[in-house]
Parts: C-alpha cells; structure tokens; sequence
C-alpha cells in the first residue's frame, strides 16, 4: 500500500502568520500610542491644573484684546488702513541715506538706535534728495530751486507726507489701538501682524528724520508733538499678546529717543518741553510689561501645539513664504509633552528673570537658565523639540528688554540733568540734587538695583551709565563691535553727548 506524502505549508499559512503579527504589532503599537497619549495628556493637564490654581494663565483668549467699534480704533482708522493697502507709503526715500549719514564713534554710549551713535547729519539726507541716485525719483519729492540749509530742504522733502502724518496724528486721539488679527490661529495670527509692524516701523523712520531737522531748524514745538507721536506708536501695540510686536515697538523707542538724545546735546528743548518728555518717557515701561508679553507669548505657543494636534501640521514661515509640514502619524504625547515644556520653561527660567516688585533684572540668572536648557538639548527628545527650539528667540530678546528699559531710564535722567542746567546754569554734583524738583523720583540701575552712575566732565558735560549685562561697573567705559557700533554684552550702557 503506498503511503501518502505529506503536505508541506502553504502559502496561505505564512500570509496568516505575517497577518497576525502585523495585528499584534498594530496591537502594540495602538497600545503604546494610547498609554503616551494618557501619560502626555494627564502630565499637561496637572501641570496647568496646579499652576492655574496659584492664578497662571495658560489659554491664549486670556490674552486677546477685546473688541473695539472700528470708528474708536487706531488701526481701523482711513490713514492706517490706507497704508496696509499701499495707497499711502510713509518712506522717507532710502535707508541707504540713514546708514549714510549715522557717523560712528562720535558720541559712544548712545543706546538708543540699535547701538549707534552720531548726530543725524542732515546734509547727507539734503543730498539724497536735492541728487537722488534713481533719476525715476527726481519727481517724487518737492525740491526748492536753490540749496537752502539742510534741515529746510529735509523738512521741505518731507512735507510731501505732511497730510498723511496730520491724519496719523488725528487718528492717535482714538481711544482704542487694537490690531484686528484672528487669534485662533495661534502663532500664524502673526504672520497677519506683520504687514502693520512693519507699517509703523516705517512711520517711525519718518517722524525720527523729520523731529531732527525740525529740532535742527529751531522748531522745537513740532519736533516735541512728533516725538510725542512716535511714543503713542510704540503704545499702540503694547496690548499685542506677540512678542514680535514688542520687537517693534524697541525699535520704535529707540527711533524717539534720537530726537531726544539729539536735542538735549544741543540744548534745544526748553525746560517745559523737557519735563513733558520726562513724563511721556515715564509712560513707557517695558519691565512692567514683561510678565504679559512673555505669558502672552507661551498662550499662543500652546496654541500653536495644540492647533498642530488637531491639523496634524506644521507650518513654519520663511523668505520663500510658508511650508507645511505633515504630522500625521505624530501621538498626541508629542504635542501635549511640548506644550507642557513651553510652560515649565517660561515658569521656571523666564518669567522670574524680572523681579516688577523691585524693578531689577537679572544677567545671572539668564546665564543659568541658558545653560541648562542647553544642557537639555544635548539629551534630544521629541517630547521638547519644539519648546527648545523657541528658547533661544525669547532668551535672546530678553537682553533688549534690559537695554531699552536702561535707555528710557537714562533719557529721564538726562532731561531731568538738563532741566537742572537751565535753571542753574551748569550740571549737579549728585543725582540726589534732581529730585524731587527736576524728576519725581530717580530710576535706580534695573541690573543690580543700585543707583545709576554720574559724573561730571571736565568739559561742562556729563557721563551717564548703568554699569551694563555684565554686571561690572567699568567706569563709563563701552566697547565697540569691529563694526563700530556699541556692543551691549559688555562694559557699561553710557549716555554722554559729543566732545567740543
């Protein structure tokens, strides 16, 4: 009797085989994805839970403006809306002619104007525009028939934008300045923003050039209201939750303070200008606006992590325009991990950089907060990629916060040591001799909480400093970049005014 052969494994038991381990597989993987999803999501929301409880905000509509009617709104105003939409363009022709004419070394220890230093020279921007390099602009401003001085022909250029700034100015009497952005959107919600910074960057330029040939022509009054003006700018985005719009509104400062810092080495405002001044300046304190910058900054970041979960993409933003990136097989974890290293991050090392209570600043404590996120960085996780990569943006920013602040705190003072000037004919031998009769009270050094540095000079002048970012008082000495501009991570921030 023949046996018969046995039949070997067929194909199909080797695809069952491949097709039960791909269900176990996809078992382990679902449970996997599932247990971090729970873990990310639970360690989140205990995180915002505890913190909620002792009064943190963590949801970005706790940081949106509220509505305003359109006719109240600075930004809704003819003027404004008309240059978003490039009917009205406020460009005082070439920024070439401001790099031109901004001498270097002339005056170190200005910190306004992103560390440079000089009288604006008037006669460049005369040049520029009595002979413009582009023969298509010949036409484009009013020119007089013959030379006048230089600040006639400046102001004269520029009164091509005269109607458009009166309206600017008009429009600064609104109650209300409320950039409409459509908030859900995150950190994209920016991207709309940009368009009206860099409007009101452009403004600023304007108003800069044109309050110093005014000062330059001996109308200070006028050079007064457009400074005034310039300072309502930079308070037209201080509601912004974006740290962008805070940027802007540095730079901003740093335009306005020119015209001052100009005008007071010149002995160009009068005492009642110069207490006016003073007391705008006084307005404009970016320490007390820390804390809701930098909440208002990780809201939207959370929400950007969020809307990310949700979209399963991630569009970043470059000159090219903006790319989008799929994360369609991310976990959850992945996003809520991130949102809960965005807000330990700011609670732990940024918020507290700003004691508002003491009104001081603390270098150190941004080098150990730099170091140990650097630290983290070495031991690479997707759960904080994302929060990493947006610390070294804000720790970079929070220089400028200190800088600008100590700028504005010395442009008090000096008003105040001007005022004392008039009325006795020379500079104090103290600080404490200014107040309360020249300035209410005297803004202390924000680095270390001691008083700022003063000296008179053997030339009837002044030096005026804080002893800097590292924390060293040097004397008023200031150091330069090989590009000759003043370098703010060392020596001391100094405001003095040109040698005879």
């Amino acid at each position: 009797m023949r046996e018969t052969p046995q039949t070997k494994p067929g194909g199909w038991r080797i695809l069952r085989r491949l097709v039960i381990t791909a269900a176990i597989l996809a078992t382990l993987i679902a449970v996997f994805y599932a247990e971090e999803d729970w873990r990310g999501k639970r360690a989140w929301d205990n995180y915002r839970r505890e913190w909620e409880a002792r009064g943190e905000k963590f949801d970005w509509r706790a940081f949106v403006p509220p509505a305003v009617p359109d006719d109240q709104n600075f930004f809704t105003a003819p003027v404004f809306t008309n240059m978003l939409n490039g009917k009205i363009v406020m460009n005082p022709y070439t920024l070439a002619a401001v790099q031109m004419s901004w001498p270097k070394n002339d005056a170190v220890g200005y910190l306004g104007g992103e560390g440079k230093t000089g009288i604006i020279d008037l006669k460049t921007w005369q040049a520029t525009y009595r002979n413009p390099t582009n023969a298509d602009l010949t036409k484009e401003f009013p020119v007089a028939p013959q030379p006048q001085t230089p600040a006639k022909d400046v102001l004269l250029a520029l009164s091509k934008f005269h109607s458009a700034v009166e309206d600017l100015r008009q429009a600064s009497q609104r109650p209300y300045a409320r950039v409409p952005l459509n908030y859900e959107d995150g950190f994209n919600s920016a991207s709309t923003l940009l368009p009206v910074l860099a409007d009101l960057k452009r403004c600023t330029q304007l108003l800069q050039l044109r309050a110093d040939a005014e000062l330059a022509d001996g109308q200070s009054a006028n050079a007064l209201a457009d400074v005034k003006l310039l300072l309502y700018l930079n308070a037209s985005l201080r509601d912004t939750p974006f740290l962008i719009s805070h940027l802007v509104r540095f730079a901003i400062v740093s335009y306005d303070l020119q015209p001052i810092w100009e005008g007071l080495a010149e002995h160009k405002w009068s005492d009642e200008q110069l207490a006016a001044l003073e007391a705008e300046l006084a307005k404009v304190d970016f320490l007390a606006d820390y804390g809701f910058i930098m909440r208002g900054e990780r809201a939207f970041a959370i929400k950007s992590f969020e809307n990310q979960r949700l979209t399963r993409e991630l569009i970043s933003y470059a000159d090219a325009g903006s790319v989008t990136n799929k994360l369609t097989f991310m976990p959850c974890a992945y996003f809520y991990q991130n949102e809960l290293a965005i807000a330990r991050m700011q609670q732990q090392w940024i918020l507290p950089l700003v004691d508002t209570n003491s009104r001081i600043f603390s270098p150190a404590a941004l080098q150990r907060a730099t170091d140990a996120v650097q630290a983290q960085m070495k031991h690479y996780s997707p759960y904080k990629v994302q929060a990493l990569m947006l610390f070294p943006a804000i720790s970079g920013t929070v220089r400028k916060f200190a800088a600008i602040q100590v700028s504005i705190d010395l442009a008090r003072v000096a008003c105040a040591l001007e005022r004392y000037r008039l009325a006795h004919s020379e500079y104090p031998g103290t600080l404490d001799m200014l107040s309360p009769h020249f300035i209410e009270t005297l803004p202390h050094d924000i680095i270390n909480g001691q008083p700022l540095h003063y000296r008179r000079t053997d030339d009837g002048k002044f030096v005026l400093y804080s002893v800097g970012w590292d924390e060293i008082d040097d004397g008023g000495q200031v150091y330069l970049t090989k590009e000759g501009f003043v370098d703010r991570r060392k020596g001391d921030w100094v405001w003095q005014y040109p040698q005879n």
